[in-house]
């Protein structure tokens, strides 16, 4: 057995105690983690000392809508090659699995799209990012706040328009956004539920008080906290201040510090740091240069790792889902709340709750991340990350 000692774990906790815990890692002679051990602080355990870098799972991106100029909605069976070189870029860029993102489209279009991606998901291999159940985001979304979605493809919920675009699909359905107020929704809440699908807030003008009522009801996330539903006003909190109070609402976060100001997703980060959940909401230029670039049947612009329609209307990024992680730390937050936000809490909303230890072991070494924070000399702190060996 190797042993890594003076290790440290991502921790999304909003108590202090027991933040540098140091442990040891053993791997056995496949490369495989076997143990993973508390080691007493000062401790001069045998092994390689890493000296406080931290270990982590791979990321999950829980909300991704295409790459390398494929929109995931826009699927079709040629279009396999390159969505499986898309796979192998996100591996590279440090993420484990996504939950591949379709947004408001027309109904043939999501069925067709679903198949591709259930083609995509047998032809799985080591060094691929795994294709989870999708995400729908839409098309039960209120018109005021759809942003960036068409709204000739938005529909009232109800079951029946639910089974037309998923029926046969259900199984290949992870996550679902939608906005909980209005008519129809809570029969499609219930829908999903027992399916076992987690249900999203998004593009919503729920307020507080129809916000606490849906996660009450089983809204389980909100998605991309602060875009597209009331803001966090102090006469009228909005969904934002109902899920920190609820406790274990998910809360989607764009890390790119154009979607929300970096100041407000600190303040996210240290109300609420076991509900954040980091996602890249990268669009289909992800992989590709800055410019200009088609989507659907409309031109976006992409500067700076944002992209936008020719409206100005916000729509998406194309930044790593490990970026935010390193923006979020280099604005001030702690690289373990941040690393936990991109790592293991995305797995949690999906219904894995063993902790950061036990989702270590059994797992390749070589599949992990190793994470170093540099010293600070004066100007912003800098999280890298690299995989571990």
């Amino acid at each position: 057995m190797r042993w890594i000692s003076n290790v440290r774990l991502p921790r999304a906790a909003r108590c202090s105690h027991g933040a540098d815990q140091r442990w040891r890692v053993g791997v056995d002679a496949e490369g495989w983690i076997a143990a993973v051990e508390r080691i007493d602080a000062g401790s001069s355990a045998a092994g390689d000392d890493w000296q406080g870098d931290w270990l982590s799972p791979a990321g999950v991106d829980l909300q991704i809508n295409g790459g390398l100029g494929l929109a995931f909605p826009e699927l079709s069976p040629a279009d396999l090659p390159r969505l499986l070189e898309l796979l192998e870029l996100l591996w590279r860029d440090g993420v484990e699995a996504i939950c591949p993102t379709l947004v408001t489209c027309g109904i043939e279009p999501l069925r067709q799209a679903l198949a591709v991606l259930e083609q995509a998901r047998q032809q799985h291999r080591p060094g691929r990012c795994q294709l989870l159940g999708a995400h729908l985001e839409g098309p039960f979304l209120h018109p005021d706040r759809r942003g960036a979605h068409p709204a000739h493809h938005l529909a009232a919920p109800s079951p029946a328009a639910l089974a037309e675009r998923i029926g046969g699909f259900e199984e290949q359905i992870d996550l679902v956004t939608l906005a909980p107020e209005l008519e129809g929704a809570e029969g499609v809440i219930q829908a999903l539920r027992e399916r076992g699908v987690v249900v999203s807030l998004g593009h919503s003008t729920a307020n507080e008080g129809q916000a606490a009522a849906a996660f009450e009801a089983g809204v389980a996330m909100v998605t991309h906290a602060f875009n597209a539903m009331p803001g966090l006003q102090h006469r009228d909190p909005g969904p934002i201040a109902a899920a920190v109070l609820q406790g274990d609402v998910a809360l989607g976060l764009i890390a790119d510090g154009v979607h929300v100001a970096p100041s407000m997703a600190l303040l996210l980060l240290r109300l609420a740091p076991e509900q954040v959940v980091l996602v890249s909401d990268a669009l289909a230029p992800y992989g590709l240069g800055e410019g200009r670039h088609r989507w659907d049947e409309r031109l976006l612009l992409v500067q700076d790792g944002s992209c936008r329609l020719e409206d100005g209307t916000l729509a998406g990024v194309t930044l790593p889902l490990l970026e935010g992680v390193r923006r979020l730390v280099r604005w001030g937050g702690l690289a373990e709340r941040a690393i936990a936000a991109a790592t293991v809490t995305p797995r949690r909303v999906l219904g894995d709750q063993r902790d950061p230890a036990t989702m270590l072991v059994g797992t390749p070494l070589g599949e992990t991340l190793r994470w170093r924070l540099a010293p600070d000399q004066g100007s912003s702190p800098e999280l890298t990350w690299r995989r571990a060996a």
